[in-house]
This record gives structure tokens, sequence and C-alpha cells, in this order.
């Protein structure tokens, strides 16, 4: 643990954490439900619905972010099953995801990190973005998460009559989009092996690099997770103290662990 970094009292933590949940989740939820139940597509509105569907996208990175937070306890800490609540139910919302399924995915992420037998890294393609992204694709986006999206879709469109380009532009869109940004600030950047690098690419274990973003860069892009390293070194840090880790040097002091083998 970095000597030079301390997270705020539990308290505050808490309390700071449960707002910025309540404030990504609700706007998510209240702009799907905006643009599912009240809002009328039409050719006068359609750069409108092109803003809703980026910011609907940002969100739903926010919204997997805190997901995130919660499978390392750092939402709610020392509150093991607020954690496991609100990461059960977002990430069911998000894409009928299985809570178990993917803490114990990430869990693995960790131990793994960069190596064969680690969920989030394709070891026959680390430097192919879109080879290494379908890899991805197929071992999160499972049945659960088809029979989930198609249920949904199928309510949307058969029941509720709701038209299929809206659906699309509006729910389909910011769901993809955000897997492809979370993917690509998330795992792709921090992890794949750039062209012409020696095997002292990272400066530990952790296989992974973090981004020269500034602040409001990292937010826009995935919610500070391309301060990657810092997460790594330090997983009990929430997404919104990495700024202050990476100020306070959480991933600029070398390590001295040993990589597996």
């Amino acid at each position: 643990m970095n000597p030079h970094f301390a997270l705020p009292q539990r308290p505050r933590q808490r309390a700071l954490g449960l707002a910025l949940a309540l404030a990504i989740a609700g706007s998510w939820l209240g702009i799907h439900a905006y643009g599912m139940f009240v809002f009328d597509l039409t050719w006068s509105n359609w750069p409108f619905a092109l803003m809703l569907a980026v910011v609907q996208c940002w969100l739903s990175v926010g919204v997997f972010i805190v997901c995130h937070d919660a499978m390392h306890g750092s939402l709610v800490p020392g509150a093991p099953r607020v954690n496991g609540t609100i990461g059960a139910v977002l990430l069911a919302l998000y894409a009928g995801f299985a809570w178990k399924q993917l803490r114990d995915a990430h869990f693995a992420h960790h131990k793994l990190a960069g190596h064969a037998g680690d969920p989030d890294f394709d070891e026959h393609h680390p430097d192919n973005f879109w080879r290494w992204y379908a890899t991805f694709f197929r071992r999160y986006f499972g049945w659960r998460s088809l029979v989930f999206v198609h249920t949904v879709v199928g309510i949307y469109w058969l029941v509720l009559d709701i038209p299929m380009v809206q659906i699309v532009l509006l729910y389909g869109l910011p769901a993809l989009g955000s897997s492809l940004q979370l993917f690509y600030f998330g795992t792709y950047r921090p992890h794949c092996h750039k062209p012409g690098e020696d095997a002292q690419r990272f400066a530990d274990r952790h296989n992974t690099r973090s981004e020269d973003f500034g602040t409001l860069a990292s937010l826009a892009t995935c919610f500070h997770f391309g301060y990657h390293l810092e997460h790594h070194r330090r997983p009990d840090v929430p997404w919104w103290a990495l700024p202050a880790a990476r100020r306070a040097g959480v991933g600029r002091d070398a390590l001295t662990e040993k990589v597996p083998a």
C-alpha cells in the first residue's frame, strides 16, 4: 500500500460513493425511461436524439464502473451485502449479467493480469484490437445477456409498439458503444502489447500501464479507469479517487514483485 496516499474515512467514502452511484445510475435509468416511453423520434429532433445516445453511452460506462467498485468493496466499504446488492441489480439491468460470475472473472483478471487464464486478456492476439474484442465479447456476453436483451427489445417493440429505430438508437447503440468504450480504454489500451516493445514493457507483475490523460479527459473516456496501474496496485481505491492516487504516485513507485510463471 502506498504510504503517501490514504482514502477518506469510511463514512465520507460511503456517502460520496453512494451519492455518485445514485447520480450515475439514476441519470442512466432516467434517460432510458425518457428515451423509450416519452421521447418521440422525428426527423427534426435527430440531433437531440444522437446527443442523448452519446450521453447514455457514457453513463452506461459509469454504471459498469460503479459495479466494478462494488466488486472490490470500495463502493460502500465494510458493507459487502450492500455492495453485492447494488452490483447485482445494476449488472442485471445493464445487460442481464450475473453478479457472481462477473465478480469472480474480475478477480481472476487481477490475479492473472496479462497471462493465460486472464478472462480479460487474449494471449493469442495481445496487439490486435478487433480480435481481442471478439474474444472479450464472447467470454462475457453469454446466453443470459442474449436472452435478456432480446426479451427487452421484444417487449418494447412488439408489446409497447416503440419504433425499432428508436430502440436501436437509444438502447442498442449506447449499450454496444459502452462495451467498446470500456474495452478500449479500460482493457485494451492498459494491457495491450505495443509493437516494438520488449519484455519489460510493463512496470511490474500487473502487466498494465496508465494513460497520461488529464482529469477531465480521464473522466470522459472511462471514469478514470485509464489510470489502470493505480487501480491494479490499489484495487481498494474507488474510481473517483484514482486521480488523487495518481497524483500521490501510486502508479510511479516501482515495485519489485516477480511475474508469476
